[in-house]
């Protein structure tokens, strides 16, 4: 009787493994043929048959499971993320018994793979379908997690395709790991074309340099990504009504890195769109004093103190712009403005007035204070208009000027300025 149990376990044991031979053949065959979908039907057959396989009947089932649901490039994204993973099942496996049959083949696999996604994913991103783009970035990033800026590219990508749930995902994925993104870009001046070229690597550039093509070579590193990275969470959860967990985002940010510009700003940012004025001049004043020669944080103070009706603060921090850049159009721009902004209650005095001496004695005082900011706005003006020529805004505001104060030929070499800049451009 034991006998017998015996002669039966062994032909159960044989007809199991006759099977999975079989299944693991079916899936070869139809690969074979380049039918993918019987391919796949015979790895669900083939995968209830695992738990009795061997490592190596198991090692090759892995393989050919890849290839079923990778369907050279045809497989679904669902599929293809699968596929990655038994790739890496394979290899884990043959690296514990020592045989790796496979897995010179699953890296060959993977390096096609690899490329195929960049090439599609760069291709996406010039087609301007950030979407697809995302979708490959994340492919890449999930065969190479040591390649972290690819997990980038897939957050930067899934911004611009306004899918903010996906960007925010990938963008908490990179906080948490605490990327910044910094790296050494190598450097060297072509000597025929004078151009500065980029090198992948230092050996590869100290090469041309060493054979006399190139010259100066030069070492940067990148600036970190991580102020980027914290504020588009910020931005994301500012937009999805999560003001707190904006700011706790920032606080953390901030907590790692205090001395961080970058990071500062962001968070000002953040209390700006959610309409706190008053914490965001703290922090914007916080940051003039950490970086006083920045001329975009004096202007951003000048426009919230102009919000905030302060009209001498605004022109303070607009000339301490202008002090700083000579070239800041808005900021010459912004002081005609608020320069402006002076005279609507002077118009509203000059209207209601009457007709006694007094009051035409009031008015003729009115107009000439009226006369007065014109002529004060007027360098501005001009001068934001010699930096930029097409500014049509100070062009129009110029002749409109001109015109009241009499200058008639300055009124029409402007008007004539401005109907070329409106002919320009389509009579918008």
């Amino acid at each position: 009787m034991k006998k017998l149990m015996t002669l039966v376990l062994v032909f159960t044991v044989a007809t199991m493994s006759f099977a999975q031979k079989n299944e693991v053949k079916a899936i070869e065959k139809a690969l074979k043929n380049s039918n993918f979908s019987d391919a796949k039907s015979a790895v669900t057959a083939a995968e209830a048959l695992m738990g009795n396989m061997d490592d190596k009947t198991k090692a090759k089932f892995y393989f050919l499971k890849a290839q079923a649901l990778y369907a050279n490039g045809a497989g679904t994204d669902a599929n293809v993320d699968e596929a990655i993973t038994t790739l890496d099942k394979l290899k884990d496996l043959e690296s514990s018994i020592g045989k790796l049959k496979y897995t010179a083949e699953a890296n060959t696999m993977k390096d096609g793979m690899f490329k195929s996604f960049l090439e599609k994913a760069n291709q996406a991103i010039t087609n301007k379908d950030y979407k697809t783009a995302a979708v490959r970035f994340d492919k890449i990033y999930k065969m190479s997690p040591k390649d972290t800026l690819y997990l980038y590219y897939a957050a930067s990508s899934a911004v611009n395709a306004q899918d903010y749930e996906t960007s925010l995902e990938y963008y908490n994925q990179l906080k948490n790991m605490g990327y910044s993104g910094v790296q050494m870009n190598y450097y060297a001046t072509n000597k025929e074309t004078g151009e500065e070229e980029t090198f992948a690597d230092k050996n590869t550039r100290n090469l041309y340099v060493k054979a006399g093509s190139h010259s100066d070579p030069k070492d940067e590193k990148s600036e970190s990504k991580r102020a980027e990275i914290v504020k588009n969470i910020a931005l994301i959860y500012v937009s999805q009504g999560e003001d707190e967990k904006a700011l706790a985002a920032m606080a953390d940010a901030r907590q790692e890195n205090p001395d961080d510009l970058g990071l500062l700003l962001s968070e000002a940012n953040v209390h700006l769109k959610m309409g706190n004025k008053d914490k965001f001049k703290m922090l914007m004043e916080e940051a003039t004093a950490k970086d006083p020669n920045n001329a975009e944080l004096q202007y951003n103070l000048g426009v919230l103190a102009a919000e905030g009706g302060n009209i001498d603060q605004s022109k303070e921090y607009y000339q301490k712009a202008i002090a700083i850049d000579p070239n800041y159009v808005d900021a010459y721009n912004n002081i005609a403005v608020v320069i402006l902004q002076g005279e609507a209650s002077i118009v509203e005095e000059m209207n209601g007035l009457g007709t006694s001496s007094a009051d035409n004695r009031r008015y003729d005082e009115l107009k000439e204070q009226r006369s007065q900011l014109y002529r004060d706005a007027i360098p501005f003006l001009e001068k934001a208009l010699d930096l930029k020529a097409s500014n049509i805004d100070a062009a129009k505001t110029l002749m409109n000027i001109y015109s009241v104060l009499g200058e008639t030929d300055k009124y029409k070499g402007m008007k004539e300025k401005v109907e070329g800049m409106t002919s320009a451009s389509g009579g918008n």
